[in-house]
């Protein structure tokens, strides 16, 4: 008797086994497609990157480790397109976070023609890139809608895209573009906040401030990090309109990584453009390690 219950444990515990390994190779089966395209199109490009920015060329493949790395970061053009994207970002991102965040508030509010102000700021996202280029030449070239409407108050013209204020111009372009899908993001999170905490908050006599800051922002935290890391990345990808404004070789204000990278690229100096690469993609990380820990500090007693 004793024997057939253990066998029958066995045969069980085998049947188990069996089971389980099905289970495993059926869910790699699923995945594999998957995590090949993710192997051959990103992680080996990836290993290629590295590799060529340790070489001294494509051709001899000497390695010589960090110099070029060293000589980028010596390079005066990377220096200052780093320097153009990190105030653009600086300036943009924020920008961004907060006047979508208060776009949200504002709808969530119960004010007059809200779909359209939802539908006006959705917009930008279903217009293609040249034909917002093309509104903002119109708008800020030397003989533009802009200089026009300054000239009635006696302000001389500015050559926006050939001056300093070339940034002031990315940074409203980029607002354009953005700020309607933060602000459905931050819609969507403003309507998940559990309204029984904020009733009590109320009948506790607190404050619109208080509420705000006590309670909606703090279950916002992820939303916060999503928005703005979403839109770090967006400021990073800002050629594209840029581009389509100024060409290659735009006004030293608006030159950014991306023009850098661009004509190295034409220049077909893959040792250098790829030690850029690998640069930027170190600060990205580090700024959204940096963004994580934030958010893990400020919102992991609502997450609990």
């Amino acid at each position: 008797m004793k024997l057939s219950v253990k066998k029958n444990s066995v045969r069980k515990k085998k049947q188990k086994n069996t089971d389980a390994w099905k289970d495993r190779l059926t869910s790699a089966s699923f995945l594999a497609p998957s995590l090949t395209g993710v192997l051959v199109f990103f992680i080996l490009p990836f290993l290629v990157v590295i590799y060529y920015s340790m070489v001294d060329n494509p051709i001899s493949h000497n390695f010589v480790f960090f110099q070029n790395f060293v000589n980028v970061l010596k390079n005066a053009a990377f220096r200052k397109a780093a320097m153009n994207t990190l105030q653009f970002s600086a300036v943009a991102v924020p920008l961004a976070v907060l006047l979508s965040l208060g776009l949200a508030i504002l709808l969530e509010s119960k004010i007059p023609f809200k779909s359209q102000f939802r539908t006006f700021f959705l917009s930008p996202m279903m217009v293609p890139v040249a034909s917002v280029v093309l509104i903002w030449q119109v708008l800020f070239h030397y003989n533009g809608v802009v200089n026009d409407f300054l000239g009635n108050f006696g302000i001389q013209a500015i050559d926006w895209l050939k001056s300093e204020h070339g940034k002031i111009v990315l940074v409203l372009l980029f607002l354009w573009k953005n700020l309607g899908y933060n602000m459905i993001l931050f819609m969507a999170a403003l309507g998940n906040i559990p309204q029984d905490i904020l009733e009590v908050a109320r009948l506790d006599t607190s404050s619109s401030l208080q509420i705000f800051f006590r309670i909606k922002i703090r279950y916002l935290s992820a939303t916060l990090l999503f928005v703005t890391i979403f839109s770090l990345i967006n400021s990073f990808k800002v050629f594209r309109e840029i581009y389509l404004l100024t060409n290659d070789y735009p006004y030293d204000s608006v030159y950014m990584l991306q023009h850098f990278m661009n004509n190295t690229f034409e220049n077909l100096d893959y040792q250098k453009l790829s030690a850029a690469a690998i640069i930027m993609a170190v600060v990205i990380v580090i700024l959204i390690g940096i963004l994580f820990i934030a958010e893990d500090k400020f919102g992991k007693d609502v997450e609990g």
